[in-house]
């Protein structure tokens, strides 16, 4: 029964996660057509920075909710309000710094000052994104997957609806304008996302003002555990942060233009990793339900069936890495070609697509060290490949191969991962 739910739940999230891949790439395919190249490329410059600072805004709280709730060590209420009062003030904290710093950013670090503009638009998304983060914490502990799926289609959707209707007028104002409206089709997407989400809420979830006043207790596990599990996160960022400075920088000392860097950086992070990364819905619905599952029977000290499961997600996984990586890898000028009209990007595909089967065993791997209470370990590895990534990157930069420098420094960091990331688990379950 145990089993039936793991898969049951992991079945829900694949299903889900291919009706809303489907639609997100509907949504790229018309975008990418409306706007155009340059302002894919401007949207990749900005796009490592937003990530940084989303994860600083909301504190890897989702993958703390569904760990404590999976727990039942406290009441699901009092961690769903004391997250939020958390994640609430750490927006407010980071719009503001976001609001001093934009143009030393885009001017200073991303050599571009349209991206100002684009920074403040997305601080203003970060609200909506927390609470809808923290709703979706709570149903991945409960192991309900039926709202998120719902919650996720019904978002791509009102994404898919509003494109057609605010993209093109804004396409005539210029590339920023358009940009600028894309991310904030983000706040009217997760506002559906949050109205769904409290639609399926137990009607026990009666709120009163008592509810508005963080439980100490509660609060000092969820930064506890948050704490190490966003510094694992957080490194993550800040190295996909500085990725774009320090490969302008040094591409720009190499002689290349910026025209070029603009062009070939955006169809690596637009067309080839997006493409790539194209069956992670299915990584992501076994590491969600392997999360709190894990977490339980960690919790339980029953480590034999810890054990089953690491071994059924890493098999799962695997099998899903080996089969897209392969179909990727071949038809990969077709798929560029019908999916963004364009072959941009083929080349860096060839050389990844054999690396990727490795990429799909990093988010099953990371959920299991989270989930075991390794989060420290977690922040360790993501140190150790990133340093090992961006200084990769900057020495290849400088020998005159363009692109391929990050190609090449993005193959180390997932062979990294992947290798210390099952080895720490091995020697926490197996010694």
């Amino acid at each position: 029964m145990k089993n039936n739910k793991f898969l049951t739940a992991t079945f829900i999230l694949m299903i889900g996660g291919l009706i809303t891949k489907i639609l997100g790439f509907i949504i790229r395919i018309i975008y990418t057509r409306m706007v155009g190249n340059e302002a894919i490329a401007l949207y990749s410059l900005v796009m490592p920075t937003y990530s940084l600072l989303l994860t600083i805004a909301t504190l890897s709280l989702p993958i703390v909710i569904s760990k404590l709730i999976s727990e039942h060590k406290y009441k699901s209420l009092k961690i769903l309000s004391s997250a939020t009062i958390i994640t609430l003030i750490l927006n407010l904290i980071v719009i503001i710094i976001i609001y001093f710093t934009k143009d030393f950013i885009a001017v200073t670090l991303l050599n571009d000052e349209r991206c100002s503009i684009l920074l403040m638009s997305m601080a203003l998304t970060f609200p909506f994104v927390s609470i809808s983060s923290i709703l979706k914490g709570y149903f991945y502990g409960k192991q309900k997957m039926v709202p998120h799926t719902i919650s996720n289609i019904i978002e791509q959707i009102v994404r898919l609806l509003l494109l057609y209707l605010i993209i093109p007028p804004l396409v005539t104002k210029g590339i920023t304008a358009s940009v600028v409206g894309l991310i904030l089709l983000s706040i009217a997407s997760e506002l559906a996302s949050i109205l769904t989400f409290l639609f399926f809420l137990p009607k026990k979830f009666t709120i009163t003002k008592k509810d508005f006043k963080p439980d100490l207790k509660t609060t000092k596990d969820i930064l506890n555990i948050s704490l190490p599990t966003v510094s694992s996160r957080l490194i993550g960022n800040i190295g996909f942060f500085f990725e774009p400075i320090i490969l302008t920088n040094v591409l720009l000392l190499s002689g290349y233009s910026m025209n070029f860097i603009l062009t070939e950086y955006g169809a690596y992070n637009a067309y080839s990793i997006s493409l790539l990364a194209m069956p992670s819905f299915f990584i992501q619905a076994i590491s969600s339900s392997l999360l709190p599952e894990i977490s339980r029977f960690y919790y339980q000290k029953n480590i034999l069936m810890v054990k089953r499961r690491f071994k059924q997600a890493l098999i799962l996984s695997l099998i899903v890495g080996l089969i897209f990586s392969g179909l990727i890898y071949i038809s990969r000028d077709y798929l560029l070609e019908t999916l963004y009209n364009t072959l941009n990007g083929s080349n860096y595909i060839r050389i990844l697509a054999p690396f990727f089967v490795l990429f799909y065993l990093e988010g099953p791997l990371q959920s299991v060290l989270q989930a075991i209470g390794q989060a420290k370990t977690c922040m360790f590895i993501t140190f150790i490949a990133i340093i090992a990534k961006l200084a990769s990157m900057a020495l290849l930069s400088l020998c005159h191969i363009g692109m391929y420098s990050l190609v090449i420094a993005e193959i180390i960091d997932i062979i990294i991962v992947v290798l210390m990331s099952y080895i720490a688990i091995k020697k926490s379950l197996y010694n």
